[in-house]
């Protein structure tokens, strides 16, 4: 059963998504995960990708975020996320796309940037990777701004990035945690890499 840990929504019981197409994060990571952010969650901007339940993005509402854009293909998912936002009362500070997840990152301008973008996506398809790659080539993320990533630790192998490198890592049983934020280059290095 998957919970909302802390803040506005505490203790109530998301819905989850029919089948076996998703994995919930655990309470036990999620409760990790937002001990690592504290108080960074509040006020901030997410792009929950691969969206599930939703139960990652609503933790962050809960908690204080400012705005979540939620974005799953399945259409399950998404009634899922919305229903889960109503039962919450936090779908006044969302927004629930139902299309792929890759495809908006390289479409997508946002504005306010995003502060946090969660990635869980299905196992075993390198669709973290994908996803990875499409998020260095936009420049989608806030000043500071991070992104998570959740995987299986048996999934996580290099990945060529041009502007995002991970700065922390965070195991929890089966789940790791991949932080990665942007690399500041000034422009006399990007001259040295692009003439060399």
């Amino acid at each position: 059963m998957v919970r909302v840990i802390a803040g506005a929504a505490k203790g109530r019981q998301l819905y989850s998504v029919p089948g076996e197409g998703t994995r919930p994060i655990s309470d036990r990571v999620k409760e990790s995960l937002f001990s690592i952010l504290g108080p960074d969650t509040e006020d901030s901007v997410w792009l929950d990708m691969f969206a599930g339940t939703g139960s990652v993005g609503i933790e962050a509402l809960s908690r204080g975020a400012y705005h979540v854009v939620f974005v799953d293909k399945a259409h399950q998912a998404v009634n899922t996320v919305r229903r889960n936002l109503e039962l919450t009362g936090l779908a006044e500070h969302a927004q629930v796309i139902r299309g792929d997840a890759l495809r908006y990152v390289r479409q997508v301008n946002p504005d306010p940037l995003f502060d946090y973008v969660y990635v869980a996506p299905p196992q075993y398809r390198d669709l973290w990777a994908e996803a990875l790659v499409a998020l260095d080539e936009r420049p989608l993320l806030a000043e500071y701004g991070q992104v998570i990533v959740q995987i299986h630790p048996k999934e996580y192998g290099p990945v060529a990035l041009q502007s995002l490198e991970v700065v922390d890592e965070r195991q929890y049983g089966s789940t790791l945690l991949l932080f990665y934020e942007r690399i500041e280059r000034d422009s006399e290095d990007a001259s040295d890499a692009s003439s060399g």
